[in-house]
């Protein structure tokens, strides 16, 4: 039993861990603020985190639309 418990957690931190740098490394990213995966990672992190998310793409993608999950308002133009 503890053996089982012992991997999920393991299973479980890795996932953590795996996803919290993709998220970071797309939203420190200096490419394209429309990648698929870290689009969706962005829009499903709570709220705090998914705004400083959106001001570091804001900051340097400032002039583009604004991806998924960073959007202010029902016009989608406006960045958070």
């Amino acid at each position: 039993m503890m053996k089982i418990l012992r991997l999920a957690i393991i299973v479980v931190v890795v996932v953590v861990v795996v996803g919290g740098f993709r998220w970071y490394r797309y939203v420190s990213n200096t490419e394209s603020p429309y990648q698929e995966i870290g689009i969706e990672l962005n829009s499903r992190m709570p709220a705090p985190i998914r705004k400083w998310g959106c001001d570091r793409l804001h900051a340097t993608f400032g002039n583009v639309l604004p991806p998924y999950g960073c959007q202010a308002g029902d016009d989608g133009r406006s960045w958070l």
